[in-house]
């Protein structure tokens, strides 16, 4: 049998650093996190080759003593613990492991002056050896440089990426702190060259816009939330400003930049019904609760949280986000493109004579108001067709008979924000004129939006959450701590017309199932929650899919393309996109009208 024996000092400390030191970004968020915890109001970054050959970070900290040099290298040694109640912590760092954990597997060089000491003081450590011990001139502050990461260990040395994807790596780092602190200053180079600079004491949003997306300013809405004790700030950008992968998703817990699936899951819950599949909303959200009530410490590099009620956070930020996006009324973040801008001729091309067409009536001359219905969850088969009957109501095709269509005030313009009504292009556009331009509707997905909103407000989400019993109940199994899980949340399923029993230790009964996804798999439907639960705590994938069978149902009900519409017709579809919060999407986050300005249009004629 082998000999249990204590490991030497130099193998824990390389060990330790192949926890928290993965990559030269993790040495760079350990430093910077150092830097913000000492209370700098001003830290510069340099990098060579990616943070490869040279990682250099400096502040105007507190600095520290030669004693408290040669004891922050030392393994669980930390100024941010004052008392042992880690539930509490307040910094960034709080391990103890960095300092050494770096200075095991590189040349770790510091050098610290506190305020009113004569002198700096410099230490080195050359892959865990001292190999530097003296006076330094230096200003008030500490600087920190790490060289030569991984030189004596080539065995992690040859699976770092190239210096390219380190550099991208470590600027993600600084980006992400210099969001969470927009009261301190940060200066980035990189092999000379100044990639990264913002000042101190910046409002939140601009520094959010200025190191995210310079057209978040516009393209995107402020989010201010409280809820108890928990509050959420943050910009959050509109549906049609979107990106093809989330890396544009930055989340905070109490100033702790975090990728955590739960706030992640979250943010695609309150997007569910403005985005595609395939498409992600820029953001940057930032979370304040107790800290008793969250857990940093599951995590070496502290980039995970645990939530004492995830539950609560998920509904906090889905509320929040919605009710956000919902002020932003019918905007729409996509301006006129330069590109299409180019594409105008000068030179108008001869083109045939517009024929007329024919009025088809008004698109909104039904009454939607809300469901009233007295059906019992037992008398499935009324409640159903009380309920195709509502919907064949809502999203029932336009009239085709004629009427007088009254000529549009020229003087309406300037009352409505998206004008009226002057024509139709290609049986698809609407053309409108405002008072500051040429608005131009997607008529498609502008009725889109607008029957999914009113299906909502008609009561189709209670009508979407009835049960359709199953001839023949189906038993699902599964293992046993998912229907341990599944059991908790039968009542909660069954308000969304999902209705289970237990059906032994490993086994789950399915009586009934959502009426709308009746002809779905209860077998794949159940092993969907069950996983969903397992991730979340909570049953959030079932709603989501009823959310996006409403959204399919508004897609197929709504006003095609194509199809010629009279002009009261068309003034009617701009009075209801005014109305209607988030018209300026479709269900799928793409933009529902663009606008020409005024100056815009001059300028293609040359008159600026």
């Amino acid at each position: 049998m082998p000999t249990i024996r204590r490991l030497p000092e130099h193998l824990v400390n390389r060990i330790a650093a192949g926890e928290v030191v993965e990559r030269p970004a993790s040495a760079l968020k350990e430093l910077v996190e150092n830097a913000i915890d000492a209370g700098a109001t001003e830290i510069t970054v340099r990098l060579a080759s990616g943070g490869l050959d040279l990682i250099e970070v400096t502040d105007d900290g507190c600095g520290m003593r030669p004693d408290e040099i040669a004891l922050a290298l030392e393994r669980h040694a930390t100024s941010k613990l004052p008392d042992e109640q880690i539930e509490r912590v307040a910094t960034l760092g709080f391990r103890g492991e960095a300092l050494p954990s770096i200075g095991s597997v590189a040349r770790l060089t510091i050098e610290s002056r506190p305020p009113g000491a004569a002198e700096g003081w410099k230490r080195t450590v050359d892959h865990g050896a001292l190999a530097c011990d003296g006076p330094a001139a230096l200003p008030v502050g500490t600087r920190i440089r790490v060289e030569e990461l991984f030189g004596k260990v080539p065995a992690r040395r040859k699976f770092l990426r190239s210096p390219r994807s380190e550099y991208a790596a470590s600027l993600d780092v600084v980006r992400r702190l210099a969001m969470a602190r927009p009261d301190v200053g940060f200066t980035m180079e990189h092999d000379g060259r100044r990639v990264l600079a913002v000042q101190p004491r910046e409002e939140l949003a601009a520094r959010v816009a200025r190191l995210v997306a310079r057209e978040l300013a516009d393209e995107g809405v402020i989010v201010e939330a409280e809820r108890g004790a928990a509050r959420l700030t943050g910009v959050a950008g509109l549906p049609t400003y979107n990106r093809g992968v989330a890396d544009h998703q930055y989340l905070f817990v109490n100033g702790r930049p975090v990728k955590d699936k739960l706030l992640v899951g979250a943010v695609r819950g309150a997007y569910s019904d403005m985005l595609a599949r395939d498409r992600h909303a820029v953001l940057a959200l930032f979370l304040e609760v107790p800290a008793e009530d969250v857990d940093v410490n599951v995590h070496p590099a502290k980039t995970e949280v645990r939530f004492r009620d995830p539950a609560f956070v998920r509904g906090f930020l889905v509320g929040a986000l919605r009710h956000a996006l919902e002020g932003a009324g019918q905007r729409s973040a996509q301006p006129a493109a330069t590109a299409a801008m180019a594409m105008w001729q000068v030179e108008p091309a001869n083109s045939p004579a517009v024929q007329p067409v024919p009025s088809l009536g008004t698109l909104f001359a039904r009454d939607y108001g809300p469901v009233r219905s007295g059906h019992s969850p037992s008398r499935v088969s009324e409640a159903g067709a009380a309920w195709r009957a509502q919907e064949a109501e809502i999203m029932a095709s336009p009239a085709a008979r004629a009427e007088p269509v009254a000529e549009a005030d020229d003087a309406a313009a300037a009352r409505y924000p998206l004008g009226v009504a002057r024509g139709q292009v290609a049986g698809t556009y609407i053309v409108a004129e405002a008072e500051d331009g040429l608005v131009i509707v997607d008529q498609h997905a502008a009725h889109e939006r607008l029957v999914l909103e009113k299906l909502k407000a008609a009561g189709a989400g209670e009508a979407m959450n009835r049960s359709q019993a199953l001839l023949l109940p189906e038993v699902v199994e599964l293992e046993e701590p998912a229907c341990d899980a599944l059991e908790d949340k039968i009542a909660d399923l069954a308000r969304h017309g999902l209705v289970l029993e237990r059906f032994g230790p490993a086994a789950m009964l399915v009586r009934a199932v959502p009426s709308v996804l009746a002809r779905s798999d209860a077998g794949a439907l159940v092993r969907d929650v069950a996983d969903d639960l397992a991730r979340n705590g909570d049953a959030l994938l079932l709603g989501e899919k009823l959310e996006l069978v409403l959204a399919t149902m508004a897609c197929h009900g709504s006003v095609r393309a194509g199809r010629s519409l009279s002009v009261a017709e068309m003034n009617a579809l701009l009075r209801e996109m005014e109305r209607t919060p988030r018209s300026g999407q479709c269900n799928h986050g793409r933009p529902t009208w663009v606008k020409l300005a005024h100056q815009d249009i001059e300028k293609l004629f040359g008159r600026k």
